[in-house]
């Protein structure tokens, strides 16, 4: 029953697979400041992606609001109506005053934001199998399922974005999801609890929200981390885990949740990951996927503090910067290293694991 989209319309070829739109960021009256998230960070990423050099606006893929019908792949009827009422919605952003706000205006000014991060991380996976790799600078919305939000997640666009590729897109019948933001994914995880064809690896601080027992049984690979747990021992287990799940089950797509509040001093993620801790860890995660040439669509999702915009943005031009992601890598075929590549790279990874 495939119906026509306009989110999996071609973008222009020229472009970069980094998918943004500047409706991604949340502003009104302050209230976004009630919440630790940084609402305006996504913007903040590219404006640093442009200052480098590394993109123009006209070479990024101007992202698109998921309509109803698209969002109706994955979501209940039921659910979306319940999204009307500001109160469920200031549940799920976390953001009291948001319930005493009209209704239209939270569509307008909340909802409709998150909607078009959605539509991003729709056109990102179409994008990430023809180039090779893709990147929502928003997504990444791992607490919401078909028929519930939580956790600032009001979509499931992890989901969706699958959903879509199984429907959608010929040879795509397998996907992993990479989690590495600091909290459980329990939305995806629900979505896909009885579902082979969906691979999870997920770890994330054992103590802290969602601790969503139920939704742990569709995880594959669960990595449990302690308060605290810094660089060498996270990157040690990234390594391995992210290795182990890619030789275990050969996904057609690896969707990479690339949360940064896994960052020391985040409000809410009680890890104590540097900067280079987490474009140390995105890059692992590259390499894995370039080496099998998987193709990856990458989200940035959760990260609470003012300087998680620059580790992001310094993440993608160390990934550019070796090589593992480029504007013209299209088609499947890209994805192939040279051989003497691969076992440069191999020998790096082994004396690289505990930070230089």
């Amino acid at each position: 029953r495939p119906h026509r989209t306009e989110l999996y319309e071609d973008p222009p070829s020229g472009c970069w697979p980094i998918v943004y739109s500047p409706d991604y960021n949340i502003t009104f009256m302050g209230l976004e400041k009630l919440h630790p998230f940084d609402a305006g960070k996504w913007g903040k990423v590219i404006n640093f992606l442009k200052e480098e050099k590394l993109i123009a606006d006209d070479l990024i893929v101007q992202a698109r609001e998921a309509t109803d019908e698209d969002l109706l792949v994955v979501h209940t009827r039921r659910y979306l109506n319940k999204l009307k009422w500001s109160f469920v919605v200031a549940t799920i952003t976390e953001i009291p005053p948001v319930a005493f706000l009209p209704n239209f205006v939270v569509q307008r000014k909340v909802l409709r934001p998150l909607r078009t991060q959605t539509g991003g991380t729709i056109m990102a996976g179409k994008l990430a199998v023809e180039r090779g790799w893709a990147i929502n600078v928003g997504g990444g919305f791992h607490h919401c399922s078909s028929d519930k939000g939580g956790g600032f997640c009001a979509y499931a666009d992890i989901t969706l974005a699958i959903k879509f590729l199984f429907e959608r897109v010929p040879g795509v019948s397998k996907a992993t999801i990479i989690d590495l933001d600091a909290h459980q994914g329990n939305g995806h995880e629900r979505d896909f609890l009885d579902d082979p064809r969906v691979y999870i690896m997920d770890a994330y601080n054992r103590y802290i929200y969602p601790g969503d027992g139920f939704a742990k049984r569709a995880i594959k690979r669960k990595v449990e981390l302690e308060w605290g747990t810094e660089d060498t021992e996270y990157l040690q287990k990234v390594h391995t885990h992210v290795e182990g799940a890619l030789n275990e089950f050969k996904p057609d797509i690896l969707v990479y949740n690339a949360g940064t509040d896994i960052l020391d001093g985040d409000p809410l993620g009680g890890l104590a990951i540097s900067p280079q801790g987490i474009v140390k860890r995105d890059e692992v995660v590259f390499k894995a996927a370039r080496r099998r040439s998987i193709p990856v669509l990458m989200v940035t999702s959760g990260g609470y503090q003012k300087r998680t915009a620059r580790i992001i943005a310094d993440s993608i031009l160390n990934l550019h910067s070796l090589g593992l992601i480029h504007s013209q890598l299209a088609a499947r075929g890209a994805a192939h290293p040279s051989l003497e590549q691969m076992v440069r790279d191999s020998a790096k990874d082994l004396g690289n694991l505990s930070l230089q």
